[in-house]
């Protein structure tokens, strides 16, 4: 944690400039898709973490056990996830290949354990509604020149944000820093 740094907080007009900006993502291209989201998440991370926290507060003040219980379950699943990830290779690879279907299921798990416990509403409304929301803003969002920029120096590690940290936990960074090295070598071997 040490050395990291908090994502500036883009102006409004740069985080929902208007409709020009916005545009359908190619479904048929999932990596492109995939870049899409990444880089946009993080590029705007404090606008997401700040809209997902007005949504949270919202929430707790109206069910504040509910939200507490299901951040905890959530939490703790997300968790157990990671280190599952970390120490079964076959996990490791799922995640890696498929970052959506394990946010699904590890999403999928907690709503079954708070299920039991009677807080789906507070899990549908606390937690799944702004994920939600991030995750349409970030595949609908097209990125600009000064996004891409950002997003390379957090790639080569010359910063680390949080939302860089929960990408490294999702496996979502390593590939782009292999690419990136693989470029570096071919150019100083020429």
């Amino acid at each position: 944690m040490a050395g990291m740094e908090i994502g500036p907080l883009r102006p409004w007009v740069d985080f929902f400039p208007g409709v020009d900006r916005f545009s359908k993502p190619d479904v048929s291209d999932l990596s492109k898709w995939n870049n899409r989201v990444i880089s946009n998440l993080l590029y705007y991370q404090t606008n997401y973490f700040a809209a997902a926290i007005v949504v949270i507060l919202i929430v707790g003040v109206l069910n504040p056990l509910g939200m507490f219980l299901g951040g905890a379950v959530v939490a703790l699943v997300f968790m157990g996830s990671v280190w599952a990830g970390e120490n079964q290779t076959v996990i490791k690879n799922f995640k890696r290949k498929n970052p959506t279907l394990f946010v699904v299921a590890v999403m999928g798990i907690s709503y079954f354990l708070l299920s039991l416990c009677g807080g789906v509403m507070v899990f549908l409304f606390g937690i799944t509604f702004p994920m939600l929301l991030i995750l349409i803003h970030a595949s609908l969002r097209l990125r600009s020149m000064k996004n891409k920029l950002e997003n390379k120096i957090e790639v080569v590690g010359l910063k680390k944000t949080p939302m860089g940290v929960i990408m490294d936990l999702l496996d979502q960074q390593e590939e782009k820093i292999n690419k990136i090295q693989d470029f570096l070598e071919s150019k100083l071997k020429d």
